[in-house]
């Protein structure tokens, strides 16, 4: 049986429905085509999504110079994550010709302050360092 925080968010209307009594914030985005760039991934979010969220972490591979393809993002607000998911989840990406069909999931690790102390000491901030 899958934890909870596994289970992806792609029923749109489930999660409708229980967005109001869930308080978790931060989401994990997968399946990114590796050429995406923290700014062009960005650039595609905040068209619908500016100023909803406060942290983004896209985990690059500075050896072979792409991302891992996942990014995680904590919003403001809970409620703000219908939205991204309504936009995202289940859908191709737009650019470089990618068969990958974006993932939206709710992270392990919730929460701005708690993704920064985690990432602060993870071996992938300083791997390349």
């Amino acid at each position: 049986m899958q934890r909870q925080q596994d289970l992806m968010v792609t029923d749109i209307d489930i999660l409708s429905r229980s967005i109001e009594f869930d308080t978790r914030t931060t989401v994990m985005i997968r399946n990114i085509p590796n050429k995406y760039t923290q700014q062009a991934l960005l650039q595609l979010i905040d068209v619908n999504h500016a100023g909803s969220y406060d942290f983004f972490y896209l985990p690059i591979d500075f050896r072979n110079k792409c991302n891992l393809g996942y990014a995680f993002l904590n919003f403001k607000s809970p409620i703000s994550i219908l939205s991204l998911v309504k936009e995202f989840a289940g859908k191709r990406w737009e650019r470089f010709r990618s068969e990958k069909v974006c993932e939206i999931t709710y992270a392990r690790i919730q929460g701005k302050q708690a993704l920064i102390e985690h990432f602060r000491s993870s071996r992938l901030m300083h791997k390349h360092e």
